[in-house]
């Protein structure tokens, strides 16, 4: 893999304080509209507040898969909350925390401690994560759910 990679993303604005992002690389676009918090904001769309925190959680998501896959370890599902906070620091609105709540479930107590690790190795290999200056709460949860045998 090289160590150089460009993502390229357009916009382009349609009417009030909605418009369009795209890619020239990707099948489909989206809506971002300016958040209700603001003046003019519109409700039910993605924001660019949204798709920052959602950038965050989907990359804790995809470096946890690669992790996991590569120390072979097994589990029944994962799923992630992320929360992010925005306010004024220093004069200027930005997004200062967000919270990630990965929540993994397993069958094997023996890997408890093992997807621990995996865990918090997701969350500090993140590229996104380590993109911005939010400081960035993790509060992993392991769940196991054991094996049960269906009785005739």
């Amino acid at each position: 893999m090289e160590n150089v990679h460009f993502y390229d993303v357009n916009i382009r604005w349609e009417n009030d304080r909605k418009g369009m992002m795209s890619s020239p690389v990707l099948n489909s676009a989206i809506e971002v509209v300016t958040p209700p918090e603001f003046p003019k904001g519109m409700p039910g769309y993605w924001s660019p507040e949204h798709l920052l925190v959602g950038a965050v959680n989907s990359c804790l998501m995809t470096t946890f898969l690669a992790i996991a896959e590569n120390s072979k370890l097994d589990f029944i599902s994962f799923d992630s909350k992320a929360h992010g906070k925005l306010e004024m620091v220093d004069g200027k609105f930005m997004i200062s925390e967000i919270i990630l709540k990965p929540k993994v479930v397993i069958h094997d107590d023996s890997q408890l401690e093992r997807m621990q690790r995996v865990l918090q190795k997701s969350e500090a290999a993140c590229l996104i994560t380590n993109s911005i200056k939010a400081r960035i709460i993790f509060k992993p949860e392991v769940v196991l759910e054991p094996l049960t045998l269906g009785v005739n």
